[in-house]
């Protein structure tokens, strides 16, 4: 149970509910590849069933720690930071972004747009869901447009979110972990029929990495 104190922090930003940290590659999306430092802040009511980090949803089981001592820990391995989640826009991300940003770094989001934009961003990785939809704001600036695919009405969800995105965001298809053998032949032909999709891959589940 946290304090009325902390809760204040929290709310504010200063202190954020931190479920993990991690240095790895980026599996997924325009940067796949690329050394990063991650971390997951907890906290997330978008509810995706395939969810593969369910236990992040519950942000009280999840240690308030002081933005601070995140960006040391952040810092100390890269300066290139991802910041995911649960669904970090649960929580105003000014004070983390413009802390990091004082370190030099280049910051990533991967949201679900559901909650308003806040933060300085560099990378915005717009994964959106049927269930709770973006706010009409990060359209505009979203870098990357992920949409996951589980069936075949997730094409049509694609394509009335490519309809909204700036025209210099790129489009990714991602199969959904346990579908893919279903549907990578699937995303695989729509692509081919409509090359201004592009096909992302979780890579680091092939590859056995965080």
């Amino acid at each position: 149970m946290i304090t009325e104190d902390t809760k204040v922090l929290v709310d504010k930003g200063i202190m954020l509910p931190l479920m993990e940290e991690f240095y790895t590659i980026q599996g997924e999306g325009f940067y796949k590849g690329t050394a990063a430092y991650f971390i997951r802040i907890g906290g997330c009511d978008v509810g995706c069933h395939w969810c593969d980090v369910k236990e992040s949803w519950d942000a009280s089981l999840h240690p308030p720690t002081h933005v601070g001592k995140i960006v040391e820990n952040a810092v100390s391995h890269s300066d290139t930071i991802v910041i995911t989640g649960g669904e970090p826009l649960t929580w105003d991300m000014t004070i983390l972004t413009e802390t990091l940003k004082a370190q030099g770094c280049k910051i990533h989001i991967e949201t679900s747009g559901a909650y308003k934009l806040t933060g300085q961003w560099d990378w915005i990785c717009l994964s959106p869901k049927k269930i709770k939809l973006p706010t009409e704001e990060i359209y505009e600036v979203a870098n990357e447009l992920k949409v996951i695919v589980y069936n075949l009405h997730d094409l049509k969800f694609a394509e009335e979110q490519a309809a909204k995105v700036n025209k210099d965001c790129i489009l990714y298809l991602q199969p959904e972990w346990s579908k893919r053998d279903t549907v990578i032949p699937i995303i695989v032909d729509y692509v081919m029929k409509n090359p201004k999709w592009k096909v992302s891959l979780q890579t680091h589940k092939y590859l056995n990495i965080p």
